[in-house]
């Protein structure tokens, strides 16, 4: 399989379940650095494009993360160690449960691009299962882990199915984690929304609604799109 070459890096994912798709780019561009974090944290990072888009993005001295999955740890440590930013980038093979228990860091930002399909349309591939369905991580279990590691003042941000958006939230305000920012996702106008990407925090703020649309016809796409992600596509 061909690598995915953005401006300033490059993504092999040969080895992954999961390849670059546009939910990971979407929240990597998407998530304020408002706050300018020190220490980041990518829950099941893949590739590692989330963990890279964040690197470019920001200064953070401290930028890890963690992948249950062998083959796309491989990779993910491969793509982070060919970046301008591989001094800033480590990447943990293990599970979010065995993290959370280890670490005593608290981190500024917290983000992952979760696995979300329901057990009953599993395959027969381990390594796709652990990437896109909520067996292998549920959305209880990865708040209340980001529940723990977030910093006081920290954000979480994640990209979810709009189906799942208020189960998500009701959940998520259980370990007081309180939706601060919602962007809700159309392929185009005429579509349903398809995602939601959120950010969290530990303090209640009025909340941030928006949308966006991605594109105006097929591979026309609108200036919103093109401006939150045109600092990592080439063609952007």
């Amino acid at each position: 399989m061909e690598p995915f070459k953005f401006k300033l890096f490059t993504i092999q994912q040969d080895k992954c379940a999961m390849k670059v798709g546009t939910d990971g780019v979407l929240l990597g561009a998407w998530v304020s650095l408002h706050t300018l974090p020190n220490s980041i944290l990518d829950i099941g990072t893949g590739t590692g494009i989330i963990a890279l888009q964040l690197a470019q993005r920001s200064k953070a001295g401290i930028i890890d993360a963690i992948e249950i999955d062998h083959h796309a740890f491989e990779q993910a440590v491969g793509n982070f160690e060919n970046s301008p930013w591989n001094d800033r980038i480590f990447c943990y093979h293990v599970s979010l449960a065995a993290f959370t228990d280890e670490i005593d860091m608290k981190y500024d930002l917290i983000v992952s691009n979760p696995p979300f399909y329901n057990d009953e349309f599993e395959s027969n591939n381990d390594a796709r299962n652990k990437a896109r369905f909520t067996s292998s991580l549920s959305f209880e279990d990865l708040i209340d882990s980001v529940s723990k590691l977030l910093s006081e003042k920290g954000i979480f941000a994640t990209v979810i199915p709009y189906k799942e958006e208020a189960n998500f939230i009701k959940l998520a305000d259980r370990f007081q984690l309180k939706i601060n920012k919602i962007c809700r996702v159309q392929g185009n106008k005429n579509s349903e929304i398809k995602r939601s990407l959120l950010a969290f925090s530990k303090d209640e703020n009025n909340v941030e609604l928006t949308q966006l649309i991605v594109e105006k016809e097929r591979h026309q796409y609108t200036d919103a799109y093109q401006k939150l992600v045109k600092d990592f596509y080439l063609k952007m």
